[in-house]
């Protein structure tokens, strides 16, 4: 049963399930932790978002007209971490550096090579595979979002009402729905065996939602003596099957203006109303480069704006979908004239500039500590590109997880490009095994019930061993063996210091000297220098004796250290 309706003009879909209210405070594994799943639609092309570095030339052969230059252009891929074995070398597409600020500053990690066996590079039959949390020869009515929220919340039998319990006005603590759907298709993901999702699509404008609420609330509705126009049936067939049906149906009518009010008020709290969107941070609208038409616009922004705003209103929603499609590239992924423009290039920013905005909008808001948001696509593309400037159906791609509480990295090697005659990017993760790592490690669901949820044992696959590096973690580490500041030496010093550092890209690095009270004084480097340590002669002459602060900025990488000047 779908019930269509928009919130700020962004189509949305709401699952909510009999009995959770009733149990969502004493459920031992519930916290306030909320993942969301980017579907990238169509199938990514991984090849060209994560470029192999060590096998570049290879690469270079094997998909010539579209192949991402490694040097001589403005418009180059983006090294991402020198530190990696040679293997695992990658560079990121030149749109993407929003995506590597996120990376070096520990929010966003890669999983290579993620497929399951007899992929068949089918978008319908991959998509249902990948939304059920099955394999190629399975055909189940449900989705692994769907059972992760019942065997979590829903251990009790359905009550025969269903669904005039929720929201629950009795149980304050979830008036929610515990998963939200963007867009107009109902995807099995959120589907229950022997239950029915709830679909609703909220429009995207500023006032959608509160137009929305309005209508809902002006609907003429159940009034006493006079024949309702939604259908109510007549007292004569009371408790006949006719009538306990339509009474479900117009319960799940009722459902769905009880949501809508509900997110209508969560989102006003969230900011949704105010000129700024209720936080500082500006969402991008627009491709800066010239893009193909019907992709210029940023089709992410209003959807995770809207994710921040509800969020930070108080709704306590544990999974939402958001959606940007476009992606299956058979002909014009790139310009003819430039590998670097065109289809491709115009999503990758859109995902690359979004993710940052929001991954700023929830460290404005303080709710960055909550949030981890993970892609899907139902498959990747084939290693060589078409003469369409293009790519064909594939298998194997490129996982991507975004947070801050994600631990940086590259899991797996780049695609192994040595066999002429392969066509597909090799497995080297089945994607149940990264999504029963997140149910496990962030939103703390049971190993039992995580297998039973994907109906087997996918935490201790390959990736079992990183799951809790790549998954959750802290990134203080990351960060420190890739870029560094460090003490000065000597230091207290008369007339001339060292100062080190470590840096992970090829960067502009400033060090400015400033005075105790942050005026700048002098600056002591402004060179680019390539990725590693550098130890840098300066000298102090001229300084009066005392305390001074220097401070680097380089890329998105900013510190400073005290220098103590002595006569």
């Amino acid at each position: 049963m779908s019930v269509p309706f928009t919130l700020a003009g962004i189509p949305m879909k709401v699952m909510g399930e009999s009995i959770l209210t009733k149990l969502i405070r004493s459920a031992d594994n519930v916290n306030d932790k909320v993942l969301i799943i980017l579907q990238l639609h169509g199938g990514n092309d991984g090849m060209n978002t994560l470029i192999p570095v060590e096998q570049y030339d290879l690469y270079y052969s094997r998909r010539p007209n579209i192949a991402i230059p490694a040097k001589n252009s403005l418009r180059k891929y983006i090294p991402l971490d020198s530190t990696l074995p040679s293997e695992s070398q990658v560079g990121l597409h030149p749109d993407m550096p929003h995506i590597k600020g996120l990376y070096d500053t520990g929010r966003a990690a890669f999983v290579q090579g993620v497929s399951y066996d007899k992929n068949n590079g089918s978008h319908f039959r991959g998509r249902d595979i990948q939304f059920m949390g099955g394999g190629a020869d399975d055909y189940f009515q449900s989705g692994w979002v769907g059972r992760y929220l019942n065997q979590v919340y829903s251990p009790l039998v359905y009550p025969t009402n269903f669904p005039l319990e929720l929201p629950n006005p009795y149980d304050l603590e979830m008036l929610d729905p515990l998963g939200i759907e963007m867009g107009n298709d109902t995807s099995l993901i959120f589907h229950q065996q022997g239950n029915i999702p709830t679909s609703i699509s909220l429009p995207t404008g500023k006032d959608g939602l509160k137009n929305f609420a309005e209508l809902v609330d002006g609907l003429p509705g159940f009034e006493e003596g006079v024949a309702d126009p939604r259908g109510i049936p007549p007292e004569v067939v009371e408790n006949s099957a006719y009538w306990k049906e339509m009474n479900w149906i117009l319960g799940l009518e009722q459902k769905t203006d009880d949501y809508a009010a509900r997110l209508y008020q969560v989102w006003k709290a969230g900011g949704g109303e105010e000129a700024d969107g209720g936080s500082p941070v500006v969402y991008p609208t627009t491709y800066p480069f010239n893009a193909p038409k019907g992709i210029k616009e940023n089709p992410l922004s209003n959807q995770f704006r809207l994710v921040a705003q509800l969020l930070s209103g108080g709704c306590k929603t544990k999974v939402f979908m958001v959606r940007i499609g476009g992606f299956d590239t058979h002909a014009d992924q790139t310009t003819s004239f430039d590998p670097t423009m065109g289809y491709h290039a115009a999503l990758l920013y859109h995902i690359s500039a979004t993710m940052k905005a929001f991954q700023d909008d929830l460290k404005a808001r303080g709710l960055e500590d909550r949030v981890i948001t993970v892609t899907t696509s139902e498959f990747g593309r084939r290693i060589n590109s078409n003469a369409s400037y293009g790519t064909d159906h594939g298998t194997g791609g490129p996982i991507m997880l975004f947070g801050k509480n994600v631990i940086a990295g590259v899991s797996g090697r780049a695609p192994d490009l040595t066999d002429q005659d392969t066509t597909n990017v090799d497995m080297q993760f089945d994607y149940r095994e990264v999504y029963a790592n997140l149910l496990h490690h962030w939103m703390g669901a049971s190993e039992t019930d995580v297998n039973d949820i994907f109906y087997g044992d996918y935490l201790n696959g390959n990736l079992a061993a990183l799951a809790t590096t790549v998954i959750t973690g802290k990134n203080d580490e990351f960060v420190e063996r890739r870029y560094k500041l460090e003490q000065n030496h000597p230091n207290p010093a008369k007339d001339a210091t060292t100062i080190g550092f470590r840096i992970n890209d090829t960067l502009q690095v400033i060090i400015d000297l400033m005075d105790s009270r942050g005026s700048k004084i002098r600056n002591l480097v402004n060179t680019v220098f390539e990725p590693g340590y550098h130890s840098i002669p300066v000298s102090l002459s001229g300084l009066q004796p005392g305390m001074y602060i220097y401070q680097m900025k380089a890329g998105a990488f900013k510190d400073n250290k005290k220098l103590m000047v002595t006569k």
